[in-house]
């Protein structure tokens, strides 16, 4: 019986450790984005007829962590499928929380020919001193009808 255990334990770390070395074999590329600094982006929001904020972060993470005030919100994993959507006379900046997502992000929009200044973190920014602003959703409307 502790024969049975103990080669059933040995077999057990060996799959483990296949599989572990299966996903290291699939992890992701290393993003070419420069991550821009609260300096930079700051440079890049005093010309805002020049860009675009692509905002890759989910709808409550904008609400819960605060943004900026115009951005086009297009989630990452829609982002190849919404490049009809971009408009291509202004240089993008891909915002996500820390931008791991917005470098993946303004991976993308490098590869399909737009000009993207690089990537940044709404978070990051925050950290450094930026200011943000915070989406306060509106109170419940007391005579709204129940359905």
């Amino acid at each position: 019986m502790k024969k049975l255990i103990l080669m059933t334990l040995i077999a057990a770390t060996i799959a483990f450790g296949q599989a572990d070395t299966a996903k290291q074999g699939k992890k992701k590329q290393a993003s070419t984005a420069k991550v821009l600094t609260r300096a930079e982006f700051d440079e890049l929001l005093t010309k805002p007829d020049q860009i675009l904020i692509i905002d890759v972060r989910r709808p409550d993470e904008i609400k819960d962590v605060g943004g900026f005030p115009v951005y086009l919100s297009i989630q990452i994993a829609d982002l190849k499928n919404r490049l009809d959507w971009i408009p291509r006379d202004r240089t993008l900046i891909a915002l996500s929380n820390h931008a791991g997502r917005g470098s993946q992000a303004a991976d993308i929009l490098t590869k399909a020919g737009f000009k993207v200044a690089g990537a940044a973190g709404a978070q990051s920014y925050e950290q450094e001193g930026g200011t943000l602003t915070k989406i306060v959703p509106p109170p419940p409307n007391p005579n709204a009808k129940k359905q």
